[in-house]
C-alpha cells in the first residue's frame, strides 16, 4: 500500500432551509436568531470554517470545517446544533474525512532504503524507520496538511472510490504501476495550479466513500474543464467511481441575512 500522511479533520455539512417554518417567524425573532448564528459562524470562520449557498436541489447551505482533530470537529457539530437557527434547518447530507497526502512517489523509495539497510519488513525497526521518514514529510508539508479555507467564490465537493470490479481492480495493480498512473493523473491537476485549489481528503473507514475532493475556484466552469480533462487519463477512465457533486457560492457570516 502507498504511504500517506494525514492532517486536519474535515466535515462537510449540507442543509435545506425549512422555508415554510422560517417564513412564519416574525421579523424581530428572525433578527435575533440570525444574530446568534452570525456570532457563532464568525467564530467558526476564524477557526477554518466556511459557509456556502448551494446550487440545485441537494440543499441550501453547505458548511465546510477544517479542524486539528476529530474531537474539535465534533464540537463544531454540537455548537451549531445548539443554535436557534438549527431548528429551521434540515440536514440533507454530510461527509467526514481527513486531509490526506498520498506518497506514491516516495513510498517505493522508502521501502527500498529500508530493505537495502537489512531492515525486516513489518518489524519494529521497519515501523520506526517508516515513521521517521513520515515525520520529515509531515513537517515539510504542514501548510498543506492543515490548510486555510481558500477565499475563492465557488466550491465543488464530491466523494470518490477506486474501482474494485472483476475486470478492473485498482487494489490488485502493482505499486509501481499505480504510482505511474497517479503521477500522470497529478500532471493534469498541476496544469490548473493557480486557477483551482484542490484539497484531497481520505475517508476509508470514516465515511461511505474512499476519498473526498474539494475544489475552490473563482470561476465554476473551471471545475467542469478540470474534471472533464481528468476523465481521459487512465486512473480516472478505468479506475474511478464518483459520488454526488455539490456546488456552492461563498458567503461570509456577516452576509447571513442575504441567505435568509
Amino acid at each position: 500500500m502507498p504511504l500517506t500522511i494525514e492532517g486536519a479533520a474535515v466535515l462537510h455539512q449540507m442543509f435545506r432551509i425549512d422555508w415554510s417554518r422560517w417564513n412564519k417567524v416574525d421579523a424581530a425573532q428572525k433578527q435575533s436568531i440570525l444574530a446568534q448564528a452570525k456570532t457563532l459562524l464568525t467564530k467558526f470562520e476564524g477557526e477554518r470554517s466556511a459557509l456556502y449557498s448551494m446550487l440545485g436541489h441537494k440543499g441550501d447551505i453547505l458548511l465546510v470545517h477544517f479542524r486539528p482533530d476529530f474531537p474539535a470537529i465534533n464540537q463544531v457539530e454540537l455548537d451549531f446544533a445548539k443554535t436557534e437557527l438549527f431548528e429551521y434547518l434540515i440536514p440533507t447530507s454530510s461527509y467526514v474525512s481527513v486531509v490526506e497526502l498520498g506518497l506514491y512517489e516516495s513510498t517505493q523509495k522508502i521501502y527500498n532504503e529500508l530493505m537495502e539497510a537489512g531492515v525486516v519488513p513489518h518489524s519494529e525497526a521497519w515501523t520506526a524507520g517508516i515513521e521517521e521518514k513520515l515525520n520529515m514529510q509531515r513537517n515539510a508539508m504542514a501548510p498543506r496538511l492543515f490548510p486555510e479555507v481558500p477565499e475563492a467564490r465557488y466550491i465543488c465537493f464530491y466523494p470518490m472510490d477506486r474501482r474494485r470490479g472483476e475486470d478492473h481492480n485498482w487494489y490488485m495493480q502493482p505499486l509501481p504501476e499505480r504510482a505511474k498512473m497517479m503521477h500522470l493523473h497529478g500532471m493534469v491537476g498541476r496544469r490548473y495550479a493557480g486557477v483551482v485549489r484542490q484539497i484531497i481528503t481520505g475517508s476509508v473507514g470514516l465515511d461511505d466513500w474512499e476519498w473526498g475532493v474539494t475544489l475552490f475556484a473563482a470561476d465554476p466552469l473551471v471545475f467542469k474543464k478540470l474534471i472533464y480533462e481528468m476523465r481521459f487519463d487512465e486512473v480516472s477512465a478505468v479506475y474511478a467511481e464518483f459520488g454526488e457533486f455539490f456546488v456552492g457560492l461563498r458567503y461570509h457570516a456577516a452576509d447571513l441575512e442575504k441567505l435568509f
